[in-house]
């Protein structure tokens, strides 16, 4: 990329063309208390071997979900990954996020797209998905302008309580300025309230997004909410940040979904100090021309042979810029490959089994913390590998008593929830041994674990 550099002259031209009289104008967007009122804070430069040293140096004090016993989860999952999938996505073939400009150019790139987009259906239950988002989150906010878009001028949205907070968030970010109407629904017992969610649902509601499973790890009743949404003529937009849990419980669509968006990162890809993720998005037939990003086809060639073609692809670099559905560009191809082999690695079986596991593993722990002085399940529902504590203790003197035996223990809820200042989130995977299990019941009942 070339380094065109301005004169003052070119600046303020550029500023009078678009309407502003200085640089800081173009930063108004920004709250104030976000800014940086001095100069950055930068030691003197050094030498190239310095800044590698001193780059190590501070890469040292991370450390690794190998060396804790990690029950972290809240949307980012610590599986276990196959080393094949490694070997293959190293490849120089495939060691690129960006998916082909022209449709003919890369047969194997847009085959890994292909397959991508059929196993996300078959795991769920939808007709149609695309080749991928930014991430998780970043689908759920495009799936709710998906439904503005084909809502009739409907402009409202309703969104679980028990949707992730940073799906919450990205979506009310992407809403900002368009007019659309978002409304919380409050919870009870853990997941959706559906005497309220009846309540709310009017003539002017696009959707209803629902975690599955939830952000505390609750399997929502998706048939009972997808039978209220419908009744009103709005759709059901079902999120799904824990993916694996797919392979044990009913798919959305066979519940009644009319869009499933999500993230795949449990599916082969490294955590990464919580990035790339791997949105997925998933819907029926009749929104398929709505649906962001871009799709990959199949077909036969002049000689009869099996190909694959850019079939759609609604972002605008492909079509006029007002007609577009999103400015999705790159879909993280490399992360689709990783989630394609380790979907096709396990199997529809071997998925199923490591989905058991998982739930064994949290369920075990659960019942074992529930039993302990000072704890409790506050939530009755059914849940994955996921699962609320709350405790007599400070969470912050919890945690921080059990950091000191190497264990980090949850996420702390009191931020995101009030009346659940006492809450921690709990995450128990394949990775969680019998054995750290019963450290972390030691550790939280006051033992050296």
């Amino acid at each position: 990329m070339r380094y065109l550099p301005h004169t003052e002259v070119d600046v303020q031209q550029m500023l009078a063309q678009i309407g502003v009289s200085n640089i800081d104008e173009l930063f108004s967007g920004v709250p104030e208390d976000c800014r940086l009122k001095r100069p950055l804070d930068l030691p003197a430069a050094k030498s190239e071997a310095e800044t590698l040293g001193f780059l190590r140096g501070l890469s040292e004090q991370n450390t690794k979900t190998s060396d804790w016993d990690s029950f972290l989860g809240g949307g980012a999952y610590n599986h276990f990954i196959p080393s094949v999938i490694d070997q293959l996505v190293s490849r120089s073939e495939f060691y690129t996020a960006y998916t082909p400009y022209q449709p003919e150019i890369s047969q194997g790139t847009l085959q890994a797209i292909f397959e991508f987009q059929t196993l996300i259906c078959q795991l769920t239950g939808m007709d149609v998905a695309n080749a991928s988002m930014y991430d998780g989150a970043s689908a759920c906010a495009e799936a709710v302008l998906l439904t503005i878009r084909a809502g009739k001028k409907r402009n409202k949205v309703l969104l679980s309580q028990a949707l992730p907070p940073q799906y919450r968030e990205t979506v009310a970010t992407y809403c900002r300025y368009l007019q659309v109407n978002l409304v919380d629904v409050p919870l009870q017992d853990g997941v959706t309230d559906q005497a309220a969610l009846k309540e709310l649902l009017d003539d002017q509601v696009a959707s209803v997004v629902v975690g599955y499973p939830n952000y505390f790890g609750q399997i929502e009743d998706l048939a009972a909410i997808s039978e209220l949404t419908h009744a009103s003529g709005s759709r059901l937009v079902a999120a799904v940040a824990e993916p694996l849990a797919l392979a044990l419980y009913k798919s959305p669509g066979d519940l009644g979904a009319d869009v499933v968006v999500g993230e795949g990162q449990s599916f082969g890809v490294p955590l990464s100090y919580g990035g790339p993720g791997i949105g997925f998005f998933a819907v029926r037939k009749k929104d398929m021309r709505v649906l962001p990003g871009r799709l990959v086809g199949e077909t036969i060639d002049q000689d009869g042979q099996r190909g694959f073609v850019l079939t759609l692809a609604t972002r605008e670099q492909h079509i006029r810029r007002e007609k577009a559905t999103s400015n999705i560009c790159s879909n993280q191809g490399m992360c689709i490959l990783m989630v394609s082999i380790y979907l096709a690695l396990h199997g529809k079986q071997g998925l199923r089994q490591l989905a058991q596991v998982n739930y064994a593993k949290a369920t075990y722990a659960k019942e074992k913390i529930a039993q302990l002085d000072g704890f409790a399940v506050p939530f009755s529902g059914e849940s994955f590998n996921e699962f609320v504590i709350t405790c007599s203790e400070s969470v912050a003197s919890l945690k921080t008593r059990l950091e000191q035996q190497g264990i980090l223990a949850g996420i702390s809820l009191g931020r995101d929830y009030s009346g659940l200042e006492d809450g921690l989130l709990i995450c128990v995977t394949e990775q969680n041994s019998r054995e750290q299990i019963d450290r972390l019941v030691v550790a939280l009942a006051g033992g050296e674990a």
